[in-house]
């Protein structure tokens, strides 16, 4: 039995998952639970105090009425037995023989009651003004809401302007993250807070310039392990040259037959491992120079699928003139074709369709590491025939060169099977319309 998935609901705007927002959502909700305690607690202590002091007054009031009334004096304004307008419920505590007070709105004014037993069953009662002890808790009330108001805004700009500079902070130091993952080993955040002071001793770092030091560290660990593992390999590569050109002399004098061409078959594979390898090399140190010049684009495609053989057909289904580097490109794409032919099924498809080229055989498809990742050098993982693994170094030289002639080369599988590496030359439209097409061509 499948369970379903529910459907998730409307999905918040992208910006709603910024520290920053998340921050002065918490700061807001944080000033107003503390505004409205605050604001609670100082209203019912200033409401207890002014009720207690207006009912202090009526309850003094009411004894002196209630002498007058005991000695058959005159009451006096304001105090009467069984009053007109006395609460119901005040009335029925002072017939208990209780006294107590009630607020409650007579004439349209705030009024506080003070009623206690009178003989016959009566209540006797007296009323003092309270007006001006409601217009002080409503005063109170406004200035509470005001500057409760005044110091959430101000609290929320301060907060919003230092939780900005520390996303501005961790902002730098993840971009600058992203382009030491894009190859940029140079790249440093070089965070202020992380640099020593004039005394020569660190600063206090706070924990963003903790992680925007440990990643320059572990930038310039990371650039000095990959130098020096450059260097090697060049430095390798060299002083193989010079004895496998003395192999190379050596196997020419041998005798004819099938020891010897398995010598020189193997001698020219170590000749063609060393040269590549030395270009790798001068691809990682970025010391190569393009020499650009304009070339049709169809006549180079068909020149290197003259060179690799039978089994190639070339389609032009648009003919652009670019500016690229021609020995460049027929590297490229000569190793294009030499990696289908040697880990795909033929037949090999070379397609050119304006500024884009490319290059599919019909074997099982690139491995996912390198649809995903990109070539690594000698990367294997299968060398059965018609399995389009791309390990060695071919496609990784044909990767470094198309950076050099800035183009983009990419890698994928085709949806009824086969390895495809298109590459994309940097072209610019001419404004007088697209250049015409050269028809299809052939093998």
């Amino acid at each position: 039995m499948t369970s379903r998935r529910q459907p998730r609901g409307p999905r918040l705007p992208a910006w709603t998952a910024t520290l920053t927002w998340k921050a002065a959502v918490f700061i807001t909700v944080m000033c107003c639970a503390l505004a409205a305690l605050l604001g609670a607690l100082v209203h019912v202590s200033v409401t207890n105090q002014t009720v207690g002091q207006a009912r202090d007054r009526a309850l003094s009031h009411l004894d002196e009425v209630t002498e007058r009334y005991e000695a058959g004096d005159r009451l006096g304004p304001g105090a009467g037995v069984d009053p007109v307008g006395l609460p119901s419920r005040l009335r029925d505590l002072a017939v208990n023989g209780q006294r107590g007070t009630m607020v409650a709105a007579h004439d349209s004014r705030p009024t506080m009651w003070a009623a206690g037993p009178a003989d016959g069953g009566r209540a006797i009662a007296v009323q003092v003004d309270y007006a001006q002890g409601a217009r002080t808790i409503d005063g109170l009330d406004r200035a509470i809401l005001g500057s409760s108001v005044l110091a959430i805004g101000a609290t929320l700009l301060v907060g919003a302007f230092a939780v900005t500079r520390v996303t501005r902070r961790l902002h730098q130091t993840a971009l600058v993250a992203r382009r030491i993952s894009a190859g940029d080993l140079d790249a440093r955040v070089e965070d202020p807070h992380a640099r020593p002071d004039d005394t020569g001793f660190p600063r206090h770092q706070d924990e963003v310039a903790a992680v925007a030091g440990a990643l320059d560290t572990m930038a310039s660990t990371l650039q000095g392990k990959l130098l020096s593992e450059q260097r090697f390999t060049a430095d390798v590569a060299h002083e193989l040259r010079t004895p496998l050109t003395g192999l190379h002399a050596a196997a020419e004098l041998l005798p004819p037959g099938r020891p010897t061409e398995l010598v020189r078959d193997r001698v020219a594979a170590l000749r063609t491992l060393t040269e590549d390898l030395l270009e790798i090399s001068r691809l990682d140190a970025k010391s190569e120079a393009v020499d650009l010049d304009a070339h049709q684009l169809a006549p180079l495609a068909e020149r290197v699928v003259r060179f690799s053989g039978e089994g190639t057909e070339l389609v032009v289904v648009r003919d652009v003139c670019v500016d690229t580097d021609r020995r460049r490109l027929e590297r490229v794409l000569g190793n294009l074709v030499a990696n289908a032919h040697k880990h795909g099924r033929p037949p090999v498809l070379v397609t050119v369709d304006g500024p884009v080229v490319s290059v599919r055989d019909h074997g099982d498809g690139y491995p996912e590491y390198l649809v995903e990742h990109g070539p690594q050098r000698f990367r294997t993982e299968g060398t059965s025939k018609g399995s389009s693994k791309g390990h060695g170094l071919g496609l990784t030289i044909a990767l470094g060169q198309a950076a050099v002639l800035g183009a983009r080369l990419t890698f994928s599988n085709a949806a009824d099977g086969g390895a495809v590496a298109t590459l994309r030359l940097p072209y610019e439209t001419a404004g007088d319309g697209e250049e015409p097409g050269t028809g299809h061509g052939g093998t």
